[in-house]
């Protein structure tokens, strides 16, 4: 089942890794860095993207160098600036504005892959819901359609959901691969919240009337996904991000399967199809 990592002082190791724990396909690591400050990893097995959360950085990797990587002072600020290491690289990270945050996410890709920048200008959106059905999020896919072709199984995006609104709803899973119903992925949400006293509720649960569990997220926390219902809500006087790690067991296109007993909601919703055909 589902599992919350509590906020921590990572200091630059680690926080997911394929096999150690829960997850098997997925990576995830948070670097924190002063202007000057580098820091230099290997991902063994994984293609990776960097994701300049807040300040800017050049990244090295694979004999090439993208200098000058992030626009924005904070997760708030705008579309990441980003940079796709590709398959198996040494990737060097070397802030160049104090304060600097990067978000390195990874999926397990046994293909090679060259590395390429992704600009704020090429991160696609889709909203999803509305206030009136206390459903409203806006995706930003980072690493998406933008990289069919030139990526493996790994997709990354950012969710922004509204004070007091549901995510991950109607409540749906990705754990079983039959297409065109539904394809196998593993998952891995990281969350903020502003201001950062915010908090929500986490749910994780395999079917129609089994034991939920349930998980007051806070600031900072992160959530593994290996099987299950996820959906997610807010607390109100709080907007919620989400950074999202998603990677197939066996293909890149992700499917989601709806609980059943929630159908009715699929045509309350609005954007939920645009939703996804954005994941395919």
């Amino acid at each position: 089942m589902p599992q919350l990592l509590r906020a921590r002082d990572n200091r630059n190791a680690p926080l997911v890794e394929p096999g150690r724990g829960l997850l098997s396909l997925c990576y995830f690591n948070l670097l924190r860095l002063g202007a000057g400050q580098s820091h230099t990893f290997e991902a063994a097995r994984c293609e990776i993207v960097c994701v300049v959360l807040a300040g800017r950085a050049d990244i090295a990797t694979a004999g090439q160098e993208f200098k000058g990587v992030g626009r924005r002072a904070g997760i708030w600020d705008g579309p990441a600036d980003s940079v796709y290491c590709g398959t198996g690289s040494r990737v060097t990270v070397r802030a160049t504005r104090d304060d600097t945050e990067v978000a390195v996410a990874g999926g397990v890709c046994a293909q090679p892959f060259a590395p390429f920048r992704i600009t704020p200008e090429e991160v696609e959106l889709v909203e999803v819901g509305s206030r009136e059905t206390h459903s409203r999020r806006r995706i930003f896919h980072l690493l998406g359609q933008n990289a069919q072709g030139r990526a493996g199984h790994l997709l990354v995006s950012e969710l922004y959901g509204d004070e007091g609104c549901w995510s991950g709803y109607p409540p749906h899973k990705h754990d079983t691969e039959r297409p065109p119903e539904e394809t196998d992925f593993e998952e891995v949400y990281h969350y903020r919240y502003r201001p950062e006293t915010g908090f929500g509720a986490q749910f994780g649960y395999t079917e129609a009337g089994s034991e939920p569990a349930v998980a007051m997220t806070r600031h900072g926390d992160t959530y593994l996904i290996d099987r299950g219902y996820h959906p997610t809500a807010r607390a109100p006087g709080h907007e919620g991000y989400i950074f999202t790690i998603l990677v197939g067991r066996h293909q890149r296109s992700l499917v989601q399967s709806f609980e059943p007993a929630h159908a009715h909601l699929m045509a309350k919703i609005p954007g939920l199809q645009a939703m996804r055909d954005k994941f395919k």
